[in-house]
C-alpha cells in the first residue's frame, strides 16, 4: 500500500516515516504541498497525509486541490492547530480524518490503517 505524505517539519517527517516503514507502506515523502501535488501524478497512493501549516501550499489548499480534480484517496490531516474551525475546515473540505500534533506513533498507525483499510479489500 502506497502513502503519499506532506509533512514540512523535518523531525516529525522522520517520525512519520519511521513509523510506516516499518509496516511496510511504501511512501512518497514530499517536504511540501507543491511537490506533493508533482508526486500525485506518477505515485498513486492510496492514503495521503497532509500537515495544515506549510510552505508555498497550504495543507486546506492542497485538499482542496486533491478534491476538485475528482481525487477520492483519503486524506488524513496531521496538524499543530487543533482549533475547531481549521479541524470542521479540513473536513468540509474532503478530508477523511484529522490527528492534532503531538500524537503517539501507534495513533497514526491505528488511523492509517482504519483509512487505508477498506482499500486493501479491494486489491
Amino acid at each position: 500500500m502506497k502513502i503519499l505524505i506532506a509533512e514540512d517539519d523535518p523531525i516529525m517527517s522522520a517520525m512519520i516515516q519511521k513509523q510506516l516503514e516499518k509496516e511496510s507502506y511504501e511512501l512518497s515523502m514530499n517536504k511540501d504541498a507543491r511537490d506533493a501535488l508533482e508526486s500525485l501524478n506518477n505515485f498513486e497512493p492510496d492514503l495521503i497525509i497532509t500537515d495544515i501549516l506549510m510552505p508555498f501550499t497550504s495543507g486546506l489548499e492542497f485538499i482542496g486541490i486533491i478534491r476538485s480534480s475528482g481525487i477520492k484517496t483519503p486524506i488524513l490531516v496531521l496538524s499543530a492547530m487543533d482549533q475547531e474551525s481549521t479541524v470542521l475546515e479540513a473536513l468540509s473540505l474532503g478530508a477523511n480524518d484529522f490527528i492534532t500534533k503531538p500524537f503517539k506513533s501507534n495513533e497514526l498507525s491505528s488511523r492509517v490503517k482504519t483509512l487505508i483499510g477498506p482499500r486493501q479489500k479491494k486489491s
